[in-house]
């Protein structure tokens, strides 16, 4: 049976307060419907989702230092910009500007019109690959929404609508979790621990991953016990996957690290990044879209030996308390205005739950020269390939190709903790 890579929840629970929020004082009709409006290129809406994945990367780091760390910047990004679709004033401007959308450059209508194309892109149902990705709202069966928002959350972000009844808390939480087990195939299993019985509105997008390597490792090459570098001069030991094949690959000796370049049977394709000992905040620091670009651009094809360990991690945040430290402070405070939402209930975020899972084997994921650089290992008399092992943290990103997408993004400090 093969591992596979499985999907990631971004989960926002409206809550309409006992207090009212006074409304803001802005035009009703800010949502995107012109059909006059061009959208963006998918290239440019992709650029800004790598940036802002890299942004969120380095405040989930601070956050969690020295521990795994993987999440769906697809998935957030998408969340946040469909949420935006109600937002008005500072709060509607915080979050699409910390997408990096500039709205004096780029009108919002055409943001919204990119983020349709690449959500209608990233569905590709197959045999050796599957990629789903969904948006879902949960609405209190009293709520009364602006028609406009619902009808922009399904044409735009082709979102699906049920009425809940959050008064039975208990019985809410256990059929959005069905559903979200569901949707990412018994993976993602209770990601609401609790609601408040003042919540309006659950918004969550799945995103489902399971592929194929093109090249995919021989299990009897595996070695069973490996060691793999944790803190200082601590070890582990994990299954070690290892081939000899030809593969993308290069050293960036800017940022002293190997860049691996693994394709998935389809569009897809995974990059392991491999930094020099002591170089890992360096090349998290330096990370960007245009990074990205450069080692697409310039990695070129060679045979080498490879060692990547097979494993299995999972991680879990609470948005709510990270985002805010990105710009996005209004919408979870008394000053958020999401009048674009309801018609006459004051709404404002309070809670943001993300949880992502990610295994890696020998089948796939269900989820430069060499020698310019001292990092490769290779003795005197032995074959000219280069030698790279992933023996000790590394970077993981998933993209989907089409579309140059960040799908997924993480850092394995340490294989064996799930």
């Amino acid at each position: 049976m093969a591992s596979s890579l499985y999907g990631v929840l971004f989960l926002v629970g409206l809550c309409a307060p006992i207090y009212c929020v006074p409304p803001a004082n802005v035009p009703r009709g800010g949502s995107p419907h012109p059909s006059s409006i061009k959208s963006i290129p998918t290239s440019q809406v992709s650029s800004r989702n790598a940036d802002f994945a890299f942004r969120l990367y380095r405040r989930l780091v601070l956050e969690a230092p020295s521990r795994n760390i993987f999440f769906s910047p697809m998935s957030v990004s998408a969340s946040l910009a469909m949420l935006s679709l109600g937002a008005r004033s500072a709060t509607k401007t915080q979050i699409l500007q910390s997408l990096g959308f500039n709205l004096t450059c780029t009108p919002e209508p055409a943001i919204h019109r990119g983020f349709q194309n690449l959500v209608h892109s990233l569905t590709v149902p197959g045999k050796d690959l599957s990629l789903q990705m969904g948006s879902v709202l949960f609405i209190k069966r009293e709520l009364q929404l602006q028609a406009r928002f619902l009808d922009n959350v399904k044409r735009l972000y082709e979102a699906k609508v049920f009425s809940t009844d959050f008064s039975d808390t208990a019985m809410a939480r256990t059929r959005i979790n069905s559903y979200v087990e569901k949707e990412t195939r018994g993976k993602v299993v209770d990601l609401i621990q609790s609601l408040d019985p003042l919540t309006a509105m659950v918004l969550v997008n799945h995103i489902f991953f399971k592929a194929k390597w093109e090249k995919p490792f021989n299990p009897a090459d595996t070695k069973k016990s490996f060691p793999f570098l944790v803190g200082k001069g601590a070890t582990v030991r994990v299954p070690m996957m290892h081939q000899m094949e030809q593969f993308a690959f290069g050293v960036d000796p800017e940022l002293n690290c190997f860049v691996l370049q693994m394709n998935y049977r389809g569009d897809s394709v995974a990059f392991f990044v491999l930094p020099g000992k002591g170089k890992m905040k360096q090349l998290e620091q330096a990370l960007s879209a245009r990074t990205l670009r450069k080692w697409s651009h310039s990695l070129q094809k060679r045979w080498i030996e490879v060692f990547i360990p097979r494993f299995s991690i999972s991680a879990s945040y609470d948005l709510e308390t990270i985002l805010p430290k990105m710009g996005i402070h209004s919408a979870f405070d008394k000053s958020a205005d999401f009048s674009g939402i309801a018609k006459r209930d004051s709404l404002q975020v309070s809670k943001a739950t993300h949880k992502a899972v990610l295994d890696v084997s020998e089948e796939g994921t269900e989820a430069v020269a060499a020698t310019a650089t001292k990092l490769v290992v290779r003795s005197k008399d032995g074959p000219s390939h280069p030698t790279v092992s992933f023996d000790r943290a590394f970077l993981m990103l998933i993209m989907d190709e089409a579309t140059e997408s960040i799908l997924f993004l993480g850092k394995v400090e340490n294989p064996t903790k799930s």
